[in-house]
């Protein structure tokens, strides 16, 4: 069974809490408290679905728990209602660093769509602005409690839209201003990252990171796009990429794979898998193989050598911490300390940030799990 959302397991006798941890897939719409929303809706004078708090969280949990990824999606515009002005966004923004602080994360990237949060007069730069602003705040904030993080905005673009080059631009722009990459996201079946060849194009022209939404809801045509088309350095989720290997056979814990040239690839280039399990479940992302937490592919791509990465997708609809996740992954394939710390080396090695910073990153994780 999970763990739940903010209990703090032991593990060898060491809090996961505790853990430096990295977050590479995190979104800002699906992490605002539940409080918040209540709050700014009053405000606002927006209906919401429940007027308290917990009632609030319980209905994230059900709606998002549906099986289909469309029908996951619904479920934001319930917090992209609260994150229209400059001020939410903002305090929305400074909740989120504290909150990934009081999980453990001592690096994160925060992804949100900058183009669906103009409904109240903001243009996109201010939209950016205001984000940025309430990281700063939460970073010092976690500071003055004794807790170094640093967080990077992922500036997504709507892959059903039409505007990724116009945000890839944004993106661009507001390099060395904390935004450290681009991603497209929405829905990902019938919408591939070939649409937004443009904006790739562009990317790679000025060698700006990018990571791809792909192998979620859509299979390996999906990630072979994100990679040919995106030149994608990380696969959001990517999860479906365990269809492309074929069990030939199983003798007790010896597994004979068959790789297919897609998984090769992404295997041999250790082109970092997001791998966010709850979501993964909640979506359908893993129909193909159960419906249950033992049923991921996740052990069975770790244990050949894939860049696996942990992560929480969204907060609020998956009702989870990063915390959470590594715990009940731990449960789920008894894995230990140093399996947790593996995860946290493949993100800090997958972070956009210059090979020095990597490097001081990987030095925290050594240093926080050796401790």
């Amino acid at each position: 069974m999970p763990i739940e959302q903010h209990a703090d397991v032991k593990l060898q006798g060491v809090s996961v809490r505790s853990l430096p941890k990295v977050s590479l897939h995190d979104h800002l719409d699906g992490g605002v408290r539940p409080a918040t929303i209540v709050e700014l809706a009053d405000e606002l004078g927006l209906d919401v679905p429940e007027t308290d708090a917990d009632d609030l969280a319980d209905w994230f949990e059900e709606q998002s728990d549906s099986g289909s990824l469309v029908d996951y999606i619904k479920t934001f515009e319930v917090t992209l209602g609260v994150m229209q002005t400059g001020e939410g966004l903002r305090r929305i923004a400074r909740e989120f660093v504290t909150d990934l602080a009081a999980d453990g994360v001592v690096y994160g990237e925060v992804r949100w769509a900058p183009e669906q949060h103009l409904r109240g007069g903001l243009s996109l730069q201010e939209a950016v602005d205001a984000v940025q602003e309430g990281i700063e705040e939460g970073e010092d904030a976690a500071e003055a409690k004794g807790h170094d993080i640093r967080v990077g905005q992922i500036l997504s673009a709507m892959r059903q839209a039409d505007r990724s080059l116009e945000i890839a631009r944004l993106a661009v722009d507001n390099r060395g201003r904390g935004v450290a990459g681009f991603d497209i996201a929405g829905p990902e079946d019938g919408f591939l990252p070939a649409q937004h060849r443009e904006a790739f194009d562009y990317l790679a022209s000025e060698f700006f990171p990018v990571t791809v939404h792909a192998g979620e809801a859509a299979g390996l045509d999906s990630i072979r796009s994100a990679l040919i088309d995106g030149r994608a350095l990380r696969l959001g989720h990517g999860v479906r990429i365990a269809s492309d290997l074929n069990v030939v056979s199983r003798e007790g814990e010896e597994v004979l794979v068959q790789f297919g040239d897609l998984a090769r690839w992404v295997r041999d280039r250790e082109i970092p898998l997001e791998l966010s399990p709850s979501s993964n479940l909640q979506t359908g992302a893993i129909a193909g193989w159960g419906t249950q937490w033992e049923d991921h592919p996740f052990d069975l791509l770790y244990q050949l050598g894939f860049s696996v990465t942990v992560n929480v997708d969204n907060r609020t609809q998956s009702r989870t911490s990063l915390t959470r996740e590594l715990a009940t992954l731990a449960q789920t394939f008894d894995y230990d300390l140093d399996d947790l710390q593996a995860f946290q080396l493949n993100a800090a090695a997958g972070a956009f940030l210059s090979v020095e910073e990597r490097e001081e990153l990987i030095e925290v994780i050594a240093e926080g799990f050796g401790a």
